[in-house]
């Protein structure tokens, strides 16, 4: 799964490397947690544009948005499949932009943070999807990121992984004109793991409160 990510950089390299239009700047953030707002790239009319979406997909027809908490991931290999995913893979797909995202690794009854980068540091987009949610008098738009089995490197730590897009893939998966379902999750793979790299992190990442520069420093002085 992916229960926890970062974006640390400025929003001029973002749009230089995402080629989005947006017209506010956004704070580093070094432990984004379910329920919090994310930077997202979505198409419209041929054109991206940025948008904040809360963390936790709620499908429209959804009684109660508190259905977001068991929605912030959704699987590749069965997201045809579920009602609360179906509609939007074939016509809400998004860009969710990180520049890491954390793994806990169990050893006896502690488990130990890890967060896993690209080797050249460079931020990059999982596969997400997103719905409005308009009820009570309440707009919401939120998000979800698609989940693959997990390549060598993050394997080590969890049998899971966040499905990270290649740039040459990020029109595809944008394309609100693409409905070819079996197409669509062929891009969903275990993103090459010779292009990853991962070190631990302090435990002080494991609380959603503590969202500081120290969340993504190296701990024990190693990189893998």
């Amino acid at each position: 799964m992916c229960g926890r990510f970062s974006l640390t950089v400025g929003i001029e390299q973002l749009q230089s490397l995402f080629g989005f239009g947006y017209s506010e700047n956004i704070a580093p953030r070094f432990n984004i947690a379910p329920s919090q707002q994310v930077l997202t790239v979505m198409e419209e009319d041929g054109v991206r544009i940025g948008k904040m979406m809360k963390w936790g997909l709620v499908p429209s027809w959804a009684n109660d948005p508190k259905i977001g908490w068991k929605m912030i991931n959704a699987r590749a290999e069965t997201i045809d499949e579920k009602a609360s995913f179906r509609r939007a893979l074939k016509r809400r797909r998004c860009l969710i932009l990180a520049d890491g995202f954390y793994e806990w690794k169990k050893e006896g009854e502690k488990k130990i943070p890890y967060r896993f980068t690209l080797q050249n540091e460079q931020p990059f987009a999982f596969a997400g999807l997103w719905e409005t949610w308009d009820k009570h008098g309440e707009m919401l738009y939120t998000c979800t990121i698609i989940t693959t089995k997990a390549n060598e490197l993050v394997g080590t730590i969890h049998d899971r992984m966040p499905a990270i897009l290649p740039q040459e893939w990020h029109d595809a998966w944008l394309d609100k004109k693409l409905e070819d379902t079996d197409y669509i999750k062929s891009l969903l793979q275990p993103y090459p793991a010779e292009e990853m790299k991962m070190y631990e992190v302090s435990t002080i990442v494991n609380s959603p409160k503590n969202d500081v520069a120290d969340c993504i420093k190296p701990v024990n002085g190693g990189e893998t």
